[in-house]
């Protein structure tokens, strides 16, 4: 690990309340797909009690020539100058960090639970995988309110296309209250979801991401199941 300066290219809006940084990637700058990396703001116009720097997931793949961030924009401190710095603001990171990235052993499939801003690991080993011909089944179930609030929905519908060894099982828990129709599975993720899709629910590995509310009941539902503590990979993501 290493601390690098980069520059932020652009910003623009994935989803209602969600949005995506571009930075330069620096140079000497790797990571792997899932990894994440710790923002800190130089010398911000204002800060608070967590102090200015914040850990954010790269969704970006590793062959891509920028860094892309993306987060749910609540009203702090960090996030308030992060939104309003001017292109080409200079920002430090530290990173790669983690071991949220794909198992070696391409004949078992890799399962992903994503909720919400949770899917950023996830997106960044789905455009791995498609770019890199990774020859691992791919399986991911995607679960948000509403089709407004889900970032990347739509990339992530058309890399079925490109990747025919990737599946998306997207859930809205509440499509009554969007202003889109919507035909595909309603609810949460749970065990009758996966058992509808996956051949052996106790054969992959699974991964999973989301608020801490949801990553504890997907660990509670895998342990049910039968799943290794070894057979699990996942992270939190709070509202910060």
């Amino acid at each position: 690990m290493a601390v690098h300066e980069t520059r932020l290219l652009r910003r623009e809006t994935v989803a209602e309340g969600t949005t995506a940084f571009y930075f330069s990637k620096p140079s000497g700058f790797e990571h792997q797909a899932g990894q994440s990396l710790l923002l800190t703001l130089i010398n911000p116009p204002e800060t608070d009690d967590e102090g200015n720097s914040r850990p954010f997931t790269v969704a970006s793949a590793p062959h891509e020539p920028e860094l892309m961030i993306a987060t749910r924009m609540r009203d702090t401190a960090f996030k308030r100058v992060l939104n309003t710095a001017p292109i080409g603001t200079t920002v430090s990171i530290d990173g790669p960090n983690g071991e949220m990235v794909l198992h070696d052993d391409a004949t078992r499939p890799a399962v992903f639970l994503a909720g919400g801003i949770g899917i950023t690991p996830f997106l960044a080993m789905a455009r791995h995988a498609a770019t890199g011909r990774l020859p691992h089944r791919l399986y991911l179930f995607y679960s948000n309110r509403r089709p407004e609030d889900a970032a990347f929905l739509g990339e992530l519908e058309d890399m079925e296309r490109i990747n025919p060894r990737y599946r998306l099982i997207a859930l809205m828990a509440e499509p009554e209250k969007s202003t889109r129709g919507w035909s595909g599975e309603i609810g949460f993720i749970r065990r009758e979801i996966l058992e509808r899709y996956l051949d052996n629910i106790t054969s992959p590995m699974y991964y999973f991401a989301g608020p801490p509310p949801m990553t504890m009941a997907m660990q509670k539902m895998l342990q049910q199941i039968g799943i290794a503590e070894q057979a699990m990979r996942y992270e939190e993501f709070y509202g910060y």
